[in-house]
């Protein structure tokens, strides 16, 4: 794995980028669900009669080179809970970060249901887009062959349905749908928690995969690369916004516990490269994190990152404290 180099960067260059019709796309490679609770949400999806329609814009994007010195330029709103895809804040052009594998979108079919799972089971199109890119043997990858860093962005998704995973005894799911739990839930639990969206509302993309599975204290080139990762996924879609529409001039990125789930990675850690990636890059965030005591983790480590700032505004100053810190990897939550 190569390590990004520190100098004055320029906004990433598309590697691959491909425009579909939805219609012809869904038509020409329909997703290939391997469990019937998928193949029960995708029905749902479709139960409207609402047709797929409009240009999907796919790029897979090369590792910029991180720039210095730091300022603070983005803003961060911070909520408990998860993505809702409420309308765009007037203004804005906003993007959802898919908590990709290195092969985009690689279980959606499966029994699995976290979070990328989850939103590709929402936005079906996504399926779509997988299938296609592979029958036309493209990388369908966010990570490159060594290992670097190559977000994917995708505009103009339509989500077609919306999955309530949070557990309700009441409902007989007390349990939840997230995670492995989506597997053991009977079909017709999955279909009352399953509520189709007429019309569908529409998305943007941003795949990005984190580290995975690490253990013990995470090296500095491990806090380079996720630096690095989540610097070229917002700057891409900061570019793709300006294309998305040229009269919303500003970025925002709804994230999370980006990598802290079935990835195992440190919460504190990866929020407070979040922040600085999104200061590297001009775009504003909006972080959910989950509860509130999620929230309060979040507050907490935004306030340390912009204390830090006035005390080491270089990235070589920044990098050489984070790593003082000793961050440790936590453990997969199974999901």
């Amino acid at each position: 794995m190569t390590q990004p180099e520190i100098e004055p960067c320029t906004p990433p260059l598309p590697i691959d980028q491909i425009v579909f019709d939805a219609a012809e796309l869904m038509a020409e490679y329909p997703p290939r669900w391997q469990h019937a609770n998928k193949a029960a949400v995708f029905q749902i999806a479709n139960s409207s009669g609402f047709p797929y329609q409009g240009e999907i814009h796919y790029a897979r994007w090369k590792a910029l080179r991180l720039a210095g010195p730091v300022e603070k330029r983005s803003h961060v709103q911070v909520t408990p809970g998860f993505f809702e895809y409420s309308p765009p804040a007037p203004g804005f052009t906003e993007w959802h970060v898919n908590f990709a594998d290195r092969h985009l979108f690689g279980f959606y079919s499966s029994a699995l249901m976290a979070q990328d799972e989850m939103q590709v089971a929402e936005h079906p199109t996504l399926a779509s887009l997988r299938e296609a890119l592979l029958a036309q043997h493209r990388r369908a990858e966010t990570l490159d062959a060594q290992g670097d860093p190559t977000p994917i962005t995708v505009s103009g998704v339509q989500r077609r349905c919306s999955i309530d995973s949070k557990p309700d005894p009441q409902a007989g799911r007390p349990e939840g749908l997230y995670g492995n739990a989506f597997a053991r839930a009977a079909r017709d639990q999955v279909i009352a928690a399953t509520r189709a969206l007429s019309p569908p509302t529409i998305s943007n993309i941003l795949a990005m995969a984190a580290p995975a599975y690490g253990s013990g204290r995470y090296s500095l080139d491990q806090i380079q690369q996720v630096t690095q990762n989540a610097c070229t996924g917002f700057m891409a879609a900061r570019v793709e916004s300006d294309r998305v529409n040229p009269t919303n001039r500003r970025t925002l990125i709804h994230t999370g516990f980006w990598g802290c789930g079935a990835f195992g990675g440190n919460r504190i850690l990866m929020t407070m490269l979040q922040a600085l990636a999104a200061d590297l890059a001009g775009v504003n965030l909006h972080f959910h994190a989950a509860d509130e005591s999620g929230a309060a983790l979040v507050h907490q480590t935004l306030e340390q990152y912009r204390c830090l700032l006035e005390s080491a505004p270089s990235l070589e100053q920044l990098f050489d404290w984070i790593d003082q810190q000793a961050f440790q990897w936590g453990i997969s939550d199974g999901n």
